[in-house]
């Protein structure tokens, strides 16, 4: 399953706020085997947003939108996504009757909470008031990072892969050294390799086969220098 993720917020692109909500939503895919293809930040424009999600829904199986729920003026999430999606705005009755079920009222909701683009599920905020809503391989979620987790974890079974396998490789060597074995490996064992220079080199070895996986970083351990060679 390959999936897109998209960010929507002034602030994002602004730098006022930091934009944890796509981490935790990649670490959450990948574990569940997940390929997250784009991470795309676009500001609080129907416009954009329409644009950003009409495309990607062509071209991935899911869409996750995040940021922009509400009734105020700046939160225009929702109605980018109807947008793209060719549907109108409407009251949906389910998230009203879930939030009348949860204490509120009609008179104690801002006018526009409720509505979602037409044919949307509705789906539940169980941490703030602002529903989300999935249609079509759209789901919308709050930006608010403690509503999108809880939200999240409602649809996170809809989202499925095979997990890889990983293993990671230290190496005290230059980045630059370790190029022509990294060629090496990669001929000789069907993996991806991602290598990440700190105070030592962190490789990272990636396999759809677990057993590819362990032998491929046993045949590049041999060969660097680093903590587990010593």
């Amino acid at each position: 399953m390959k999936v897109a993720v998209v960010t929507v917020g002034d602030e994002l692109l602004a730098g006022r706020t930091t934009d944890t909500n796509a981490t935790w939503l990649c670490e959450r895919l990948t574990e569940r085997g997940v390929d997250v293809e784009r991470i795309t930040t676009v500001p609080d424009r129907i416009g954009d947003i329409a644009r950003v999600v009409n495309e990607y829904r062509a071209e991935y199986d899911a869409v996750i939108v995040t940021g922009g729920l509400g009734p105020t003026h700046d939160d225009v999430t929702m109605e980018g996504v109807a947008a793209a999606l060719g549907r109108s705005m409407v009251e949906h009755e389910d998230a009203l009757a879930w939030l009348e079920e949860q204490g509120y009222s009609r008179q104690d909701l801002t006018e526009g909470t409720t509505e979602l683009p037409a044919g949307a599920e509705a789906l539940h905020n169980d941490v703030g008031v602002a529903p989300g809503a999935a249609l079509e391989g759209v789901y919308v979620l709050p930006g608010v990072p403690a509503e999108m987790r809880a939200m999240f974890e409602r649809i996170e079974e809809e989202f499925t892969g095979t997990p890889a396998a990983r293993e990671v490789v230290v190496a005290d060597e230059p980045e630059s050294a370790l190029l022509e074995r990294i060629a090496d490996l990669r001929e000789r064992f069907d993996v991806s390799i991602g290598s990440y220079p700190g105070e030592a080199v962190r490789i990272e070895i990636q396999s759809d086969d677990e057993e590819t996986a362990a032998a491929a970083a046993a045949w590049l351990r041999e060969r660097v220098d680093g903590p587990d060679q010593r």
